[in-house]
């Protein structure tokens, strides 16, 4: 029986989420409620706007497939791995057709099945969004514990990774914390770049459009002072940063 996918959009020609140009397909559903979400639709499953069959997926992928083939598919949410099965399906057929594959995850969903997919998907996309067990779940409403020991697994299995990390003013942007997640992750040796990205409030209007309160609207965008301040102290770690 084929496993039906539970889908919010797709995007044919993304260029921020893995390298070169990229189908990105977001899935629907998510157990963490981060403040500064901009996908804040994404979150229950129910409210998907499409089913589809991993092979009506790949019908969309083919139809770029020259137009990515520098770059792949992206998986993205909502988070992927709460659709374990249909994330297989699609990796397998993106192997068979020559695709090489991204799986965009929070990393939260640490389970056998989340394993299996590991093994399909070419390289992982991983936000650990804090290194502070108690502000990580001030931001996010779910324990960080599960995202820490799946960067280790994929470090383990040697599997390339790009990590991110969303800086917001008076949540994520405090030196000693930076300095933890620095240390965190640059022990993982399978890590090929991190990516800091400064909070922005372009999602603000999806939530008002679907009912919710946004905390964050006071918040403001990083200065620049600010992110090239991030930037730096990881790079004393030896991690490594796009140059901008």
């Amino acid at each position: 029986m084929k496993v039906k996918g539970y889908i919010h959009s797709f995007e044919s020609f993304g260029t921020k989420d893995g390298p070169g140009i990229r189908f990105v397909l977001f899935l629907q559903g998510c157990p963490l409620r981060c403040l500064y979400c901009h996908n804040v639709d994404t979150w229950e499953i129910k409210d998907n706007k499409m089913i589809m069959t991993a092979q009506e997926v790949m019908n969309e992928i083919l139809k770029v497939k020259g137009f990515i083939k520098t770059g792949g598919v992206t998986v993205s949410g909502g988070e992927p791995l709460m659709q374990p099965e249909f994330l297989m399906e699609l990796f397998k057929l993106c192997r068979e057709n020559g695709i090489q594959t991204a799986l965009d995850t929070s990393g939260y969903i640490f389970s056998d099945k989340a394993k299996q997919v590991l093994e399909l998907v070419d390289m992982v996309l991983l936000d650990i969004k804090h290194i502070n067990p108690e502000k990580y779940k001030i931001l996010t409403s779910v324990e960080l514990d599960n995202t820490l020991k799946f960067a280790k697994y994929l470090n383990e299995i040697n599997k390339p990774t790009w990590l991110r990390y969303v800086l917001v003013p008076g949540y994520s942007d405090d030196e000693n914390d930076l300095h933890e997640w620095a240390k965190f992750t640059s022990q993982l040796k399978n890590v090929e770049r991190v990516d800091v990205l400064p909070f922005h409030q372009m999602g603000q209007y999806k939530w008002e459009k679907v009912g919710k309160e946004y905390k964050l609207k006071d918040t403001p965008t990083p200065t620049r002072e600010l992110v090239e301040k991030a930037e730096e102290i990881f790079r004393s770690y030896g991690l490594k940063l796009l140059d901008k």
